[in-house]
């Protein structure tokens, strides 16, 4: 399972969502708006700017972070929501 960090919830607080560990085995978090899921983001294996940011510190966090934005231009809800929470 997942483990959620507090930039994580700080960043769905923000975007008037909730996050839970995600129950599709392939994905690391789900979100909820007015207790409807709304979308699923975050695959499993790969890691992402909180944790990062905890392992590797804030210099390394921001070059992935940079790096992850480059590749992924998706306008999609999951794109949306996997960009402002996990990165």
């Amino acid at each position: 399972m997942y483990n959620i960090l507090p930039y994580s919830y700080n960043m769905a607080k923000k975007l008037n969502v909730i996050i839970k560990p995600s129950t599709n085995p392939k994905k690391k978090i789900d979100i909820f708006k007015n207790d409807k899921r709304i979308s699923s983001i975050g695959a499993i294996g790969y890691s992402d700017y909180p944790h990062f940011l905890k392992e590797q510190g804030k210099e390394y966090a921001d070059k992935r972070r940079s790096l992850y934005h480059q590749r992924h231009k998706g306008s999609g809800i999951n794109e949306y929501y996997a960009k402002r929470i996990l990165w």
